[in-house]
């Protein structure tokens, strides 16, 4: 009897052990993602360059591959495109219609409403106060997937493009491409697994 508790007492700590070897930390997750992304950069022969060097290039950056590091999000930006129509207004709120690729860093998942697709855009309602936006999405892929939160990495680049109309024949959409760590993601996926994702999006200003 003794034999067989005791055996049974070391079959436990053994699956103990090797449940504990399974799981990591936060710190841990947090280093994978920042491996992660940074062979994502190496891969794609990104260039990252410093704020202070966007802000001298008139806040834009410089070929397909440059993207700039901001420091107080963590987020990686490419503006493709700065767009039409004008910056959001202090005070202003909009319906802003959206169409992107949403590529996980960490396993190549994809979640898309087509970048270049014209029917049926991603719409997130924005509000503007001062420095600070906020917004929920009403309608669309990222609303059925992950709810009506817009994740924080969406809004950065607000700041920095023009939300207009395609009115005249060269008239372009807002266009810019992210690499968003997990603090700045979907709430439902990125901040509760600690996963990177890289997205391009255009930004069309709703009627």
């Amino acid at each position: 009897m003794r034999k067989t508790i005791y055996t049974l007492f070391v079959l436990a700590a053994i699956l103990m052990t090797a449940a504990c070897n399974d799981y990591e930390t936060y710190g841990e997750l947090k280093d994978k993602e920042r491996d992660n992304i940074s062979k994502f950069i190496s891969d794609s022969s990104f260039v990252i360059i410093r704020e202070d060097q966007f802000h001298n290039q008139g806040d834009m950056t410089v070929g397909d591959k440059q993207f700039v590091y901001l420091d107080k999000s963590g987020v990686y930006m490419q503006i493709v495109r700065k767009g039409c129509g004008e910056k959001i207004k202090d005070g202003e709120t909009l319906n802003i219609l959206c169409r992107f690729i949403e590529k996980s860093i960490q396993d190549t998942t994809t979640l898309f409403n087509h970048v270049y697709y014209i029917y049926d855009p991603d719409i997130m309602r924005v509000s503007r106060t001062g420095s600070t936006y906020s917004a929920t999405f009403t309608s669309g892929v990222m609303l059925q997937s992950y709810g009506a939160s817009v994740p924080e990495g969406w809004l950065v680049p607000l700041q920095y493009v023009n939300i207009g109309r395609l009115t005249n024949p060269d008239d372009e959409l807002a266009r810019v491409k992210l690499i968003v760590p997990h603090s700045q993601g979907t709430t439902q996926n990125a901040k509760s697994n600690v996963l990177p994702f890289y997205y391009d999006i255009t930004f069309q200003r709703g009627r």
